[in-house]
């Protein structure tokens, strides 16, 4: 139940990988909006909701840490692959060895089913539009981070381990950032897992002042939440502002997570090699 990809095999999936960093410099009309100046955001929103945001940044510190209520079983998951290998009782260990395009596959089974589920509920809680809107954060910040979690699992993380609760977070910050914002990114995780670095250690420290770290996920989560305070219109607009949130997210871990496997695989054929 090993990989048998090629090294081919493996540097064209990471020229797709390449391919969709280079787009990430083009941003989505709704991220350009997000970008106007958070004081305008100030003024229109309650103060209540502002609070309201802070206090899922406030669950993020506690995800990093412990996971919170935030951390899932691997159960799922394996499930999904059993289903696929037609086997049963499989370890988890066993997902870090398996191809690169079944990794996707669960991948992105997972994103549909998360952004429909976050669709639904950003209908709903559209429908009282400001008044419903308290619960609506707290719910689509579990999904972001439920998702990024069997993201990581598919590709055969383990979310349990602090390390990888970071670069959980790294994620949901990257699908919220700016041109800059994403390269910054881009450079910190390209050297996660280097023995020989100290990046790692880096990133850690940098999240745990995720005060400052995730004041682009405020911006851009608050100004795409205020439209959906209308009450009734709120219904359209939540449900297609929490759908395309999951699938932005998704997408990115999907990709970071991707990479990462890759390059593990690709150093590893080149050691064995010399």
């Amino acid at each position: 139940m090993t990989s048998e990809e090629t090294r081919e095999q493996l540097l064209l999936h990471l020229k797709e990988i390449q391919k969709w960093e280079k787009d990430q410099k083009g941003l989505w009309f709704w991220e350009r909006f997000s970008r106007l100046p958070f004081k305008i955001l100030d003024r229109l929103t309650p103060q209540f909701i502002h609070q309201k945001i802070g206090q899922a940044l406030d669950e993020i510190g506690s995800y990093i840490q412990t996971g919170g209520k935030y951390l899932i079983n691997e159960k799922s998951i394996i499930k999904r692959f059993e289903k696929k290998l037609k086997q049963e009782n499989l370890e988890f260990s066993i997902i870090s060895n398996q191809p690169i395009a079944l990794m996707d596959e669960v991948s992105d089974e997972i994103i549909s089913s998360r952004a429909k589920i976050a669709m639904t509920q950003g209908a709903t809680t559209g429908i009282g539009g400001l008044f419903t809107l308290t619960i609506d954060i707290p719910l689509i910040l579990g999904i972001s981070l439920k998702t990024l979690q069997e993201i990581s699992m598919s590709y055969g993380y383990d979310p349990n381990e602090k390390k990888e609760r970071v670069f959980i977070i790294k994620c949901l910050q990257f699908a919220s950032s700016d041109i800059v914002g994403k390269r910054a990114i881009l450079e910190e995780l390209s050297a996660y897992d280097y023995p020989e670095g100290n990046l790692n250690k880096q990133t850690i420290s940098q999240v745990q002042g995720w005060l400052e770290v995730m004041a682009s996920y405020r911006d851009n989560f608050g100004w795409k939440k205020l439209l959906q305070m209308i009450p009734i219109a709120g219904i359209l607009f939540g449900s297609f502002v929490n759908k395309s949130m999951i699938e932005d997210i998704g997408e990115a871990g999907k990709m970071l997570y991707k990479k990462r496997r890759i390059m593990e695989r690709l150093m590893k054929g080149e050691s064995l090699s010399s």
